[in-house]
């Protein structure tokens, strides 16, 4: 078997909220409630889904609930990503197809956000189709380095958590600021900051591979 190979393990993103009380207690009810994983996986995609049409009414009505709710479902939409791992390690189980689990809907999860934005208030379609391209290219170097057997690259400035809390502070702007400092083109600032933040992701994390399996 090749070394790489040999090396390669799936990696978990490093989360203080983990620690948290309130996600234990969360994480704990899941797990009595017997809610496996791979369910809370499928669920950040409907979150997600839910994101991303309250993004693309605002392009109808520049409703403020609109811009909130979009808030709260990406949010909501980080923290099941969390969870699904918290759960598989407390209730000790591993789905065989737990990592198909784990990835997939997260890359289903962020075309379907970064999409939407393109068609949000103040956004720009072609900027919100760059933004999902971008976010594929993100992740995938990872996955290409733990193939190679270089872990724990989740460097920013712009990895999935960074990308994330970006949008839900522009939302929150847009549903309690906007009114007393309108910036329309907002969006579109905010979204073109996290194609060229992700570009350099993807250039510092492709470097990091290189520097250690070329020295290794």
């Amino acid at each position: 078997m090749d070394d790489s190979m040999k090396k390669r393990q799936p990696d978990r993103r490093p989360i203080s909220a983990r620690e948290s009380l309130f996600s234990q207690q969360a994480a704990h009810l899941l797990t009595k409630w017997k809610v496996t994983p791979n369910y809370i996986s499928v669920a950040s995609i409907i979150f997600s889904a839910a994101a991303a049409g309250c993004l693309i009414l605002t392009s109808q009505k520049n409703n403020p609930i609109y811009w909130w709710l979009a808030a709260v479902f990406i949010t909501l939409r980080l923290f099941a990503n969390m969870l699904d791992g918290m759960v598989a390690v407390e209730t000790g189980k591993a789905s065989p197809i737990g990592e198909i689990f784990n990835e997939v809907p997260d890359r289903i999860s962020d075309v379907i956000i970064f999409v939407s934005t393109g068609y949000a208030y103040g956004g720009l379609e072609f900027a919100g189709y760059l933004a999902a391209i971008a976010s594929l290219f993100v992740a995938y170097i990872r996955a290409l380095g733990n193939f190679m057997g270089v872990n724990k690259l989740f460097l920013g400035p712009m990895a999935k958590s960074h990308r994330m809390f970006t949008l839900v502070g522009i939302c929150i702007y847009y549903g309690v600021f906007f009114m007393f400092c309108p910036v329309p083109s907002l969006m579109s600032w905010g979204v073109w900051a996290i194609i060229l933040g992700s570009l350099l992701t993807f250039i510092r994390r492709l470097h990091r591979i290189v520097t250690e399996v070329r020295y290794d």
